[in-house]
């Protein structure tokens, strides 16, 4: 029935500056901007080659009790990497405010926030020996 998961909506303050910090600061493309009427537009952006999309199930009670602040009522958006210090490097160099990175055993992460914010993580999958 359903093979994929197509977009996630991000609600900004300002659709230029969350564009130019998409693709200035994180790398990002614009994949689509196309004007709706005279004082809206839609706009897309992602990563410029391939990329898959899934949703995370993480009970929320359990999430309350690891993170208070996480906001449980909106989606959580997890990117992934396959070098998280080289991306926490650069992120950092470029002015994205960013947390530690968390080693895990399922992988390592870190938290980073957009121009209005928002909480994002990035993760890196633990390599299987």
């Amino acid at each position: 029935m359903i093979d994929s998961i197509g977009k996630i909506t991000l609600y900004v303050n300002n659709q230029n500056e969350a564009r130019d910090f998409w693709t200035e600061k994180m790398g990002f493309i614009v994949r689509l901007e196309q004007q709706m009427g005279a004082d809206q537009k839609w706009l897309e952006v992602g990563p410029e080659y391939g990329g898959w999309t899934s949703f995370v199930l993480y009970d929320k009670e359990k999430m309350k009790a690891q993170n208070p602040d996480v906001n449980v009522g909106h989606p959580s958006v997890i990117l992934c990497t396959g070098d998280l210090e080289n991306a926490h490097r650069e992120m950092k160099e470029r002015g994205v405010r960013t947390g530690d990175i968390m080693k895990m055993p399922y992988g390592s992460m870190f938290q980073f926030y957009d121009m209005d914010g928002n909480v994002f993580l990035l993760r890196e999958e633990a390599r299987v020996h």
